[in-house]
């Protein structure tokens, strides 16, 4: 620039005469001169200041966007400030989005005619931090300001830098500022424009308070994680580097190990371009163990460890201690209570000091509010850092004290869930809030189990596994009831505690009949068995024997389960234990509807439920009425039926159990189709199903999807039952279920039929065949056959529909089922007929029906 004219008076009388060409005045900003601003025709380089943006650059569209709809002119007529702040961990990408931003900005006609500066105030680094006075100083250099006419005060030369800008932009030549790295609002304020007109960009790691607005970043997604290093890989060494392309399972391990972290991904790809030939598996091996990461998340003078370094080192000793300690939660995230136990801390206090670490960014406010997580490589680091100061921290006192909180917590919440265990405590108001406790801690409560026998808490664990019990199978959490069971096998086994050794057992058992593995389970019902035996336990002993019980009839052992589930029963009335009692009777009842001994199964589920209600257990007693019903389904007295799931219904709404509920409604409209009463039977599987899938119970959904499609098909809505029964047979092959997949496999072919998808019909027809025969189901291979045939009669397939119909009928002689022997007989000779006179007639095609629920033996 030209010089600057002012005109005053020094000390010693002489004038004194500076110019900058231009012509905007300002009042007494240097000392109580009078300047003269004259703005340079032209921008001076010093505008054009921005780094380059990178070209690998992803999944940042919205948020660019977002500060670009900010940076528009006309902002401040929107009553929005020009100025905006995003804040973020160390290395997740803020200055690289800004510049990205700023880059985009520049190119849009008439946005900043004047340019745009730029300044990285190093906030966090101790050694090259800039004081806002001499960031200042060079923000006034950059504009054109002489150095001798820069004033010493800081606030003389914010007011300066302000007047200038201003000046900028009434000439029409609006400049965008962007500040990167300011660590505070006493560095980031005298640097923000208040013209409201000229724009600003500012990064931080903390949430500053200098009247922006606010964007907080956030990690990458797995997606865009991958993107990043393919587009930083093809910078580097050019598209002909297919090394993501070709490993795409390595790719996202990779970026879920750098936990999307734009820095660590950087590191990586730049680790994977040093050496062209490394396969992606390389670096995902030598990136998986945890502590290790931090020391291979590094090149040269790039580091993840080093940048969360800096801002380690700018906490006071209780932020400090608190965010080491922080990684001792074994779960993803705690509460602030936890914290506070913790620490050993005021919980007000604690508080504070987490919406601080917050700030900082070194912390992240998790999905509701009270609740904090660490960041993945955060927490690698923090657990470093907190090694170092072990004694210092007290460690191992905190860990115990963590611990300990989360088992008071699952003791107190389990006291709402099981009403066997006497008072329900004050701390939760109810049911749904224990529920909801229990939710939001879940992973912290398995994972405490899991850890504390490494560090000498065993009985921590074993309490813990005791109190999530009753949620872990309510919630058919299954994967994690094994996890704690397995555990708390262990401990047991290694102190020598037979007793806990046999109920581990039992609760392993199931968990493992949870999910479906009913071989494992019945194995290990049967040891536990075993080990009370040894004990001398009695009931203990019936206890795992009516379990076991209950795994061997799934497994469609049904004689071995009625000499198990008789012998359980026998206990349980010598010791006069009614409660187990009734438990083994519903499981013998449900064997003897297996083994289609139908009159004894009334006669045994009628002494269950007398029996059950008797002790005052309300949930086993629906339990109970539900299998009266399905037995009195299946002897087609539904009146009774309508009933018994009825009252069913009304206990476990009652008891708030939203799963009890849906088997009650499932049954409840097997038995309304049975009286014809199709559209309440639709309403109740829809409503059944859709419970089943909140509650995450897919197998169960299969069951009510195949109950809804048979009702479908009643009320001629074939299109509708198609859906339902595919889906059915779906589930039912995902989660291993043969025997109900022969079952809506079956019940598919019918309405296909009823749609002209002949051939289809008879596919679904032969596949039910097929596995009712290799799980050696007379019975069902007998309803598939009939099935089969019917429709291959209506296909004008005669002489295959006579063959499968006499199978059918061999079938049901065997079974002793007279009645659908007649009705195999009666379509036998229709095909015959057909068959000699080549007509085409379709036969009567027999449905089966869903199966009603079984009870899962828990005392």
């Amino acid at each position: 620039m030209a010089g600057a004219d002012a005109t005053g008076r020094d000390g010693a009388g002489g004038a004194v005469s500076n110019t900058v060409n231009g012509g905007v005045f300002f009042h007494a900003v240097i000392q109580g001169r009078d300047i003269t601003v004259r703005l340079p025709p032209q921008v001076t380089p010093a505008l054009s200041g921005l780094p380059p943006a990178s070209a690998a650059f992803t999944g940042r569209e919205e948020q660019v966007e977002a500060l670009l709809e900010g940076l528009a002119p006309g902002t401040e007529q929107r009553k929005a400030p020009p100025v905006a702040a995003v804040a973020g961990l160390a290395g997740v990408g803020k200055t690289e989005l800004v510049v990205q931003t700023a880059a985009r900005a520049l190119k849009e006609p008439g946005w900043f005619p004047g340019g745009v500066l730029f300044v990285d105030v190093f906030g966090y680094d101790s050694e090259r931090r800039l004081s806002p006075g001499h960031a200042l100083d060079g923000l006034l250099r950059a504009l054109g300001m002489p150095g001798e006419h820069i004033p010493d005060g800081l606030q003389d030369r914010a007011r300066l830098y302000r007047s200038v800008l201003a000046a900028f932009a009434e000439q029409g030549r609006r400049i965008l500022v962007v500040v990167d790295n300011a660590s505070d609002e006493e560095q980031a304020r005298p640097l923000l424009p208040a013209d409201g007109t000229t724009a600003a960009l500012l990064t931080s790691r903390h949430t500053l308070d200098v009247g922006a607005r606010l964007h907080d970043l956030d990690v990458l997604d797995v997606r865009s994680s991958v993107e990043l290093l393919e587009q930083a890989l093809h910078n580097a060494l050019g598209p002909g580097d297919t090394r993501v392309r070709d490993e795409p399972e390595h790719a996202e391990a990779v970026a879920r190990l750098c936990a999307g972290l734009p820095l660590a991904l950087r590191i990586a790809a730049a680790l994977l371009a040093d050496a062209p030939r490394r396969p992606l598996a390389s670096l995902a091996r030598a990136l998986e163990t945890e502590h290790r990461r931090l020391d291979r998340l590094r090149r040269e003078e790039r580091a993840v460890r080093a940048a969360f370094d800096l801002s380690h080192d700018r906490l006071g000793h209780r932020h400090a201690r608190l965010f080491r300690l922080l990684s001792l939660n074994p779960g993803d995230d705690l509460s602030t209570e936890a914290a506070a136990d913790l620490t050993g801390g005021d919980l007000y206090e604690v508080e504070e000091l987490l919406q601080d670490l917050a700030r900082a960014h070194l912390l992240e406010p998790a999905h509701v509010w009270g609740r904090w997580r660490l960041h993945d490589l955060v927490r690698l680091y923090a657990d470093e850092k907190g090694r170092r100061h072990a004694d210092s921290d007290e460690r191992d006192a905190a860990r115990t004290r963590l611990f300990a909180h989360y088992r008071t917590t699952a003791e107190a919440a389990g006291s709402h869930l099981d009403t066997g265990r006497g008072t329900a405590s004050t701390r939760f108001p109810d049911r749904d809030g224990a529920l909801a406790r229990l939710d939001d801690e879940r992973s912290n409560l398995v994972a405490t189990v899991t850890a504390a026998p490494r560090f000498g808490l065993g009985e921590i664990s074993l309490d813990l596994a005791d109190a999530l019990s009753r949620y872990l199978h309510d919630r058919h959490a299954f994967d994690d009831w094994v996890t704690v069971t397995t555990t708390a096998l262990a401990v047991c086994r290694e102190s020598g505690d037979r007793r806990g050794e046999a109920a581990a057992l039992n609760q392993l058992g199931l968990a493992l009949a949870g999910l479906r593995r009913f071989g494992e389970a019945a194995d290990a019902h049967d040891e536990a068995a075993t080990v009370h035996r040894g004990t001398g336990d009695r009931n203990g002993e019936a206890g795992a024997l009516t379990n076991l019980g209950s795994a061997l009839t799934e497994l469609r052992r049904f004689d071995d389960a009625v000499d198990v589930l008789s012998r359980a029963a026998a206990v349980f009335h010598e010791t006069g234990d009614v409660q187990g009692e009734g438990g083994a009777l519903a499981n013998l009842g449900n064997v003897l509807t297996g083994l289609r001994r139908f009159d004894d199964a009334l006669n045994v589920h009628s002494r269950a439920v007398a029996v059950l209600r008797g002790t005052g257990d309300r949930r086993h007693a629906g339990l109970a009425l539900n299998n009266l019903g399905g037995v009195l389904t299946e002897v087609r007295q539904f009146d009774l039926a309508l009933k018994a799931h009825t009252a069913a219904v009304a206990v476990y709404r009652t008891l708030g159990d939203r799963h009890g509920e849906a088997i009650s409604l499932n049954n409840l409209g097997r038995a309304l189709v049975g009286l014809r009463r199709f559209d309440r039977a639709v309403d109740f599987h829809t409503e059944a199903a859709a419970i089943y899938r909140e509650t995450g119970d897919l197998h169960r959904e299969g069951l009510a999807l195949n109950n809804l499609g048979l009702a479908l098909v009643e009320l001629g809505r074939f299109d509708e039952a198609v859906d339902a029964h595919t889906r059915a047979a779906a589930v039912f092959g995902e989660t291993g279920d043969l025997h109900s997949e022969g079952r809506a496999l079956n019940n598919l072919g019918r309405p296909l039929g009823e749609v002209g998808r002949l051939s289809e019909a008879v596919d679904a027809h032969t596949r039910a065949v097929t596995v009712y025969r290799d799980l050696r189901d007379r019975h069902g291979e007998g309803l598939a056959l009939h099935n089969l045939g019917a429709t291959l009669s209506k296909a004008g397939r005669f002489e295959e529909a006579v063959d499968a119909q006499r199978k059918a009928l061999t079938a049901f002689r065997e079974t002793g089922d007279s009645h659908l022997e007649g009705m195999a007989l009666h379509n036998l000779r229709g095909a015959l007929r057909r068959e000699r006179r080549s007509g085409r007639s379709g036969g009567r095609v027999r449905r089966q029906p869903g199966a009603g629920p079984r009870t899962d033996g828990r005392r």
